[in-house]
């Protein structure tokens, strides 16, 4: 065979490792001004969920509430879903390590008692005997 010759015979091509990509995102938060939120109100349209939080003053009162929403953050569903899965995990990561997290504030309260009610009193420093 000359130079430049082919032979129909295809050569073999060294095959690439073909890994995936690993993804890494890196947030740059310097700029985050932190708030605190015991409030979150969810709402959605077809396309879009919304959710508004804000600062309730008084959670256990009873009646009518006003609660001033001072921050609303608009996604659509599939980061809503991703949100999802990620907050399930890290609340099971931390009910792993500290207990579960009891909801119902009635029963919370009656757990606090029931650990403060056979407990010895440690007097106060300077309180009369």
């Amino acid at each position: 065979m000359n130079e430049g010759e082919t032979t129909g015979a295809v050569q073999p091509q060294p095959q690439a490792q073909q890994q995936p990509q690993q993804t890494e995102v890196h947030v740059d938060d310097s700029g985050v001004l932190p708030s605190y939120s015991n409030f979150c109100r969810v709402t959605a349209t077809p396309e879009e969920v919304i959710l508004d939080f804000g600062l309730n003053p008084q959670p256990f009162a009873q009646g009518r509430q006003d609660v001033k929403a001072v921050q609303r953050i608009v996604m659509n569903f599939y980061t809503a879903k991703r949100l999802l899965t990620a907050m399930g995990m890290t609340i099971q990561r931390h009910e792993g390590t500290f207990g579960a997290i009891e909801l119902d504030v009635r029963r919370r309260a009656g757990h606090v008692q029931q650990q403060t009610h056979g407990a010895p009193t440690i007097p106060r420093p300077g309180a009369e005997s």
